[in-house]
């Protein structure tokens, strides 16, 4: 896992580096400035630099100072490279103005019209890095301004400018980049929906230091990679049978809605359960019988609702609660049933998470290991609060619910969040658009279940997510996937992340 940090712990870690590497932070402004030179030519221009025009917007504290760096770079590779300063000079200090005086000195020109390098290839945006806490105004947010009405694609240095580092909330104005660097480690606003779709394609460029510096200086969250994947995929044994691999219960399905108990099923086979079981209401059973070959249905009593969900889920090892499975006084009995009585892992979504709403401290006297896989609207009613809420702050929202809870929630959404009552958060670095279709969430939760088969919770819900993500990155489209299609392209995701390569077509 790669750490992510909010603003201050970004902050701490450049202090740690200065401090305890003996790195002065003008290197470290010149080790970024010139990594993102690197992306800005390999990404936007081809390769090649010489010959393109390139236009600067700096700001005067630090990101400008990196502006200044990468104008500098690029000139000397042979773009034709245009700065325009916002804001007084007097006010670009420190390292911002050695680099700035840098840039002077090797023959660079600073004007003060952004509006002067709307002939450019490429803009750089160095207004506002991480330090941003305010809302944007007056000539920065003039400067914005152009920026986002340019036909030039923006390249963005650590931040979009105006985006909260901390939330990825828009303070007042805020570009919309085609490329983002950020610096040393992911910031918490980038993997949020909101600031993933500001920030575009996003880039880490080493700074020069240790990454092991962020022990010291703090994280808020995990990017998950390819090699955690791999550590809780290990391969099957050959002499592995059904009974071994596990069998998950799926309590779903309602009458008109038999489809997310079958999706659920599927989704727990396709990520390695042994046997799946349906199990629901009489009247749903028997539409489902005449639908399912590979999984097993049965029947809630709901003269006896108690004792039949005690039958169904005895001998399973992992449980999917909820999908489409109703609110009536039968579904909260049997859902309250489960949740109390279950002791492997179980995954709560749709109908179930509803039940609990505005009371997620219940959860947390349940003998399962519980794991919610609320989106924001879910995530708001167990909170008591609203979904814009929770998106201004989707990282505080995943953690409150999972101490409320004492259980593991996974915040759909992009980026997707899982966090644990200990604290712990961890973050998908897979956004794919096709997985915007009805029935995703059902694959998911199944998935989550056949995967606590063997694995914990809380891996469980981390492993799941990156799986779901590369399901649907495999169909190769950004629209039309089928819930049901997302299911058959498990295994290839699965593989591809044991594996260590890419499983895009």
């Amino acid at each position: 896992m790669i750490a992510v940090l909010t603003r201050d712990q970004a902050r701490a870690f450049d202090a740690r580096a200065i401090r305890e590497c003996g790195v002065p932070g003008v290197v470290l402004m010149e080790n970024a400035g010139r990594g993102a030179a690197d992306v800005l030519e390999r990404e936007l221009l081809g390769g090649e630099a010489r010959g393109k025009q390139i236009g600067v917007v700096c700001g005067v504290g630090n990101n400008g100072g990196d502006g200044f760096v990468i104008a500098r770079h690029l000139a000397l590779r042979g773009a034709t490279v245009q700065v325009a300063l916002v804001g007084d000079p007097a006010r670009c200090r420190g390292d911002a103005a050695i680099a700035r005086g840098a840039w002077l000195g090797t023959g660079g020109v600073i004007g003060t019209a952004p509006e002067a390098l709307s002939e450019c290839d490429v803009l750089v945006d160095a207004l506002f890095g991480t330090g941003l806490d305010r809302e944007v105004t007056g000539e920065q947010a003039a400067a914005i301004a152009f920026l986002n009405g340019s036909a030039a694609p923006v390249f963005a240095l650590d931040l979009p400018s105006g985006l909260d580092a901390d939330t990825g909330t828009t303070l007042g104005a805020c570009v919309n980049a085609r490329v983002t660097v950020t610096f040393a480690h992911s910031k918490c606003g980038l993997l949020t929906p909101s600031g993933a779709a500001r920030a575009g394609r996003v880039f880490v460029v080493d700074i020069g230091v240790p990454a092991a510096l962020v022990v010291g200086a703090g994280h808020e969250a995990w990017l998950m990679s390819d090699q955690d994947a791999r550590a809780w995929l290990p391969a099957r044994a050959a002499g592995s049978h059904k009974h071994g691999a596990g069998h998950v219960g799926v309590l779903a399905g309602s009458s008109g809605k038999p489809g997310a108990a079958m999706l659920a099923a599927s989704g727990a086979l396709r990520a390695g359960a042994g046997l799946a079981t349906i199990v629901t209401w009489p009247e749903v059973a028997a539409a489902l019988e005449l639908r399912a070959l590979e999984i097993m249905v049965s029947r809630i009593d709901e003269a006896d609702v108690e004792a039949s969900v005690d039958r169904a889920v005895a001998g399973k090892r992992a449980l999917v609660i909820g999908p489409a499975f109703g609110l009536g006084d039968a579904a909260h009995r049997a859902v309250s049933r489960a949740v109390n009585a279950f002791e492997g892992v179980a995954v709560l979504d749709a109908d179930a998470l509803t039940l609990f709403a505005g009371r997620p401290q219940v959860l947390a006297s349940s003998c399962a290991r519980l794991v919610l896989t609320p989106h924001a609207g879910e995530a708001a009613r167990l909170l008591g609060v609203t979904s814009a809420q929770v998106e201004a702050d989707r990282f505080g929202a995943v953690r409150e619910l999972a101490a409320a809870a004492g259980c593991v929630v996974l915040l759909k959404g992009a980026h997707t969040l899982i966090a644990d009552a200990r604290g712990r958060v961890a973050v998908s670095r897979v956004v794919c658009p096709a997985l915007a279709t009805a029935g995703s969430g059902d694959v998911l939760a199944g998935i989550i279940a056949g995967l606590g088969c063997g694995l914990g919770a809380f891996e469980a819900a981390c492993a799941g997510a990156l799986i779901h993500g590369k399901a649907g990155e495999a169909a190769g489209v950004d629209r039309g996937l089928l819930a049901s299609e997302i299911a058959d392209l498990v295994p290839r995701a699965i593989r591809a992340l044991s594996a260590g390569h890419d499983v895009r077509p």
